[in-house]
């Protein structure tokens, strides 16, 4: 970046004039020796032309919110309070240089060492004090060496340019007077460039201007942070330079500009009112782009400014963003909405809101004016007035935008290049991702490939050697043919990748007629935080001049068609948006607490009778097996009765007619046939009578309860009495895990349907959304709402169980309960639950296994069987009362045992000689003669 004019400077620091003239010096060499340099810069011509008359200053609207300049004594300095510490302040003067040579100076007053956080050193990638002295261009940033548009040289000694850094001086500190020259004179051999002196003394060779820069008009400009500092824009310099140079006070007209200033008239504060997500910060980024005049007051400002300040956060992978421009693009990280984004900088005061206190404390002391971004509180009454009581006595106008309906077309366009621009980023990066892949394949065929080529050499190379070795001359000429086979492995692959490279471009994308029709875009991230909109967007209203505006504006549509567009929007919203802070109310607390109660009474009544029911089957069993045992120790006397005395008749015959002994045996032999057959008819007859005393028992028992009651055929939903339908059996009686389930489903969601309509109170508001469904449930009943536990994907799956109970209607799919909310009795859920039960049995006992539920159904763990009790006694179960009532009321899975309930109880009872339930029979019993199980129905 050295000119060429320092060639032309002899080595020995001589003069051209004496370099012509060629006379020798009359000084001795060591004098010589110890002569400067000739400065590279020659004294300035004498005027042509009349000077500025305008002062050269900084104008506020120039400068940084933080930087406060001195009345008198052209003295600057920054607000270091409140987390401003941590920020850079940048200032640009008021008149452009385009032509000429001239120079403005500034001191280092005073290095400031305000309190800071000790985590800031490992957050910020900027010196804790800092002094940069430049140019820039008009309307650029402010901060030197962020951008292309500016460049100055830092108190380290380093020139900054488009975020690099070159060292170019030793620096310096305070006390030190650096002046900054500008060489923007064509005839001069150091034209284009920018040097910087020190205490009147040069620090830096000439360094030329990047090419972007050449042919504008650029102003002097200050960065700074925590230091105090003096400048001096002329026309006498502080520190004169060693020849004679004019200072940017003293510029001639023909080689300045001066930027006009709108301090004279009456600032305003400006408050853009519009609904979220319908172009509002395209809309400001337009805005502040056609008046850079005005300066942003917003959250996004200050992060994108702390950001620029060089203060480092954690940033999450936004993808697609790098089509953002201006603001938008420097405000893509880690935040929940564009209106208050998350800092996240790990400092205190930066983190928890006090820069921004403080600015907007200070903001009605400059005059200059303002936009004041807020989209929650510019759209909310109490808001509004809070804020405008901070600009009350401030002599600014007060001027409300509103914003609302159909966009103009120039806010429209630059949403649809928005877009098209988005979608092609996104385009772009599918492109090269799928190029990246195809890449990488070929990248692996073409080392197979080699790694084939190589296995083939080396069985030729083999072959070769051994030919060579048996055959001499023949092995030459196989060699010849093994050369010219090896030339016929080269790879065509390879030949391809050299030929034909990837000249491919991504393929341009256009927008559908669906996305055409959208006015606005979606941005990366929304205008306002789901929990922020939800809780507030009830509120929204449209600034009125009685709350203390100057001027209430309508941009986009007249104000009645603003009003309606606005009632619109938010019976809209009301559809679509949860409520994050609506509380369950007292009804639905005595209602669930009432439900709870009366389902712990129904799990024990059926565990009751369940007890019931295998006692008396036990009972009934041991009656049987005592007659039984009767019966045979009768048979078994008499049969030895009949022995003996068919013994005693037998003996005295055998002695006194010994020669008829073959007779005798021979009526022996029949007499014990008869006696075999008549034991074979007792058996039969004992069988018959066990049957008919089983019978007889259960009659007589039968006699003593009540009749029994057909539960197959009952009427659901004609029975009085759930808890007792005959017999004291409950109508939930055959009632299994997957139908205490679902009948539990059925009650919270017909209670969460009318509890939501009660609590919100809102005749917009029909209904719970389908899609808010497992967020309401999560609220009221303080647990998830697991489809998946009930074998479905998605609450509508879901409701398809329970539709006799709540449905989703309307093209908004929204949950209606199908019961009254003031019923005296809650058994109507039973009997839908019962009726649901024998409808899904039908339905399998036909063969249709899609009427199988498919709950999870939890594991319980079975007790293990009690140690040390004596033979003879019975066998209980080892949980406690509690715990077994909750086990007997979790039935095995439709899927692989569940049947009828006579049949279900006789199948159990004869594989496992109990009946389900707590009750075990004595172990006795077990090796008992089964028989036909009767049902107390």
């Amino acid at each position: 970046m050295e000119p060429a004019a320092k060639k032309a400077k002899t080595d020995d620091g001589t003069g051209p004039q004496e370099a012509e003239q060629g006379k020798p010096s009359d000084e001795p060499h060591e004098q010589k020796e110890a002569e400067e340099p000739r400065e590279l810069e020659e004294d300035a011509p004498a005027k042509k032309s009349k000077a500025i008359q305008n002062p050269v200053l900084f104008h506020t609207e120039d400068t940084t919110l933080n930087c406060m300049t001195s009345t008198f004594g052209k003295i600057m300095m920054p607000l270091t309070d409140g987390g401003l510490q941590y920020l850079l302040a940048g200032a640009r003067a008021n008149v452009g240089l385009k032509s000429g040579r001239y120079m403005f100076e500034a001191k280092l007053l005073e290095v400031l060492n305000p309190a800071e956080d000790s985590a800031a050193r490992q957050r910020t990638s900027v010196p804790r004090n800092l002094l940069r002295v430049g140019v820039s261009t008009a309307g650029s940033s402010l901060f030197l060496g962020e951008a292309g548009d500016g460049i100055g040289f830092d108190m380290d000694g380093s020139l900054m340019y488009n975020k690099k850094a070159e060292q170019a001086t030793p620096g310096f500190t305070t006390g030190d007077v650096v002046a900054l020259l500008l060489n923007l004179d064509d005839t001069s051999p150091n034209a284009n460039t920018v040097s910087l002196f020190k205490n009147g003394e040069r620090a830096s060779l000439p360094k030329e201007l990047p090419e972007i820069l050449r042919g504008k008009a650029l102003f002097p400009t200050l960065t700074f942070k925590n230091v105090t500092i003096s400048y001096n824009f002329g026309p006498t310099p502080i520190m004169p330079l060693r020849f004679t140079c004019r200072m940017v006070q003293d510029a001639s007209v023909n080689d300045a500009t001066a930027s006009t200033s709108n301090e004279s008239e009456r600032s305003e504060v400006l408050f853009p009112t519009c609904l979220p997500d319908e172009g509002t910060f395209d809309w400001l980024d337009m805005f502040l782009e056609e008046n850079p005049h005005y300066t942003e007051l917003s959250d996004r400002a200050i992060l994108s400014w702390a950001e620029r300040s060089g203060l480092i956060r954690p940033k999450s992978k936004i993808e697609h963003a790098n089509f953002l421009s201006g603001a938008a693009q420097e405000l893509v990280g880690q935040r929940s909405s564009n209106d208050k984004p998350e800092m996240g900088f790990g400092i205190a005061m930066m983190d928890d809101g006090s820069v921004r206190r403080v600015l907007h404390a200070v903001a009605p002391l400059q005059r200059r004016n303002y936009v004041v971004m807020e989209v929650k509180s510019n759209l909310l009454k109490e808001e509004r007035k809070d804020i405008l009581s901070k600009w009350s006595a401030s002599g600014f106008k007060r001027t409300a935008a509103v914003m609302m309906g159909e966009p103009p077309a120039a806010l429209a366009a630059r949403c649809q290049d928005l877009k098209l621009k988005a979608k092609q980023v996104v385009a772009d990066a599918a492109f090269s991702a799928k190029k990246a892949e195809e890449q990488k394949k070929k990248i692996i065929e073409k080392q197979q490939r080699e790694v084939e080529r190589q296995r083939k050499r080396a069985e030729k190379a083999a072959k070769l050697a051994a030919a060579e070795k048996a055959h001499g001359q023949q092995g030459e000429s196989e060699k010849k043919e093994g050369d010219e086979a090896d030339e016929e492995l080269k790879d065509s692959g390879d030949e391809e990748d050299e030929t034909m490279k990837d000249q491919e471009e991504p393929p341009k994308v256009e927008l559908t007629e669906e996305e055409k029709s959208r006015p606005f875009r979606k941005t990366p991230l929304p205008d306002l935080g789901a929990y922020i909109l939800s809780t507030s967007f009830t509120k929204f209203s449209i600034p009125q001049q009685e709350e203390g505006f100057d001027e209430v504006r309508f941009d986009w549509s007249k104000g009645n068609d603003c009003q309606e567009y606005l009632k619109q929007w938010v019976r809209n919203r009301k559809l679509t948006t949860r409520i994050e802070d609506l509380q369950p109310s007292d009804w639905f607390s005595s209602k669930w607490k009432e439900w709870q109660k009366t389902l712990q009474a129904w799990h024990a009544k059926q565990s009751q009778h369940k007890q019931i029911m295998a006692k008396k089957a036990a009972e009934q069993q041991a009656k049987v097996a005592a007659k039984e045992a009767k019966n045979k120790a009768k048979e078994e006397a008499a049969a030895k009765e009949a022995k003996d005395k068919t013994v005693a008749e037998q003996q005295p015959v055998a002695q006194e007619e010994p020669k008829v002994e073959g007779e005798n045996s021979e009526k022996k032999e029949g007499q014990e046939q008869s006696a075999e057959a008549g034991n074979a008819n007792g058996e039969h007859k004992q069988e018959g009578e066990m049957a008919v005393e089983q019978k007889k028992l259960a009659e007589e028992d039968g006699e003593q309860d009540e009749p029994a009651v057909d539960f197959e055929n009952l009427d659901v939903f004609g029975v009085e009495n759930i808890l007792d339908i005959g017999g004291s059996e409950p109508l939930f009686s055959a009632f299994g895990f997957e139908d205490w389930q679902m009948m539990s489903l059925r009650f919270e969601l017909h209670l969460l349907a009318h509890a939501f309509r009660r609590d919100v109170n809102d005749p917009d508001r029909l209904g719970i959304p389908l899609e808010h469904l497992p967020f309401y449930y999560n609220k009221y009943f303080k647990k998830a709402l697991n489809t998946k536990f009930y074998g479905v994907e998605n609450p509508r799956e879901l409701l398809e169980y329970v539709r006799d109970t709540v449905m989703a209607i309307g093209n908004n799919q929204v949950v209606e309960a199908q019961l009254p909310d003031d019923m005296e009795s809650l058994g109507i859920f039973v009997m839908l639950t019962e009726e649901s039960r024998r409808e899904r049995m039908r339905r399998i006992d036909l063969g249709d296994d899609s009427a199988r539920l498919k709950l999870s159904q939890p594991q319980v763990a079975v007790p293990s069987p009690v140690q040390g009790i004596r033979p003879g006694l019975p066998l209980v179960s080892a949980m406690r009362p509690a715990a077994a009532m909750v086990a007997s009321a979790l039935r095995p899975p439709i899927a692989t045992q569940w049947q009828r309930p006579a049949a279900a109880a006789t199948q159990a009872f004869s594989a496992n000689g109990v009946l389900p339930g707590t009750f075990r029979p004595m172990a006795t019993l077990a090796a008992a003669p089964a028989r036909p199980f009767q049902p107390a129905w």
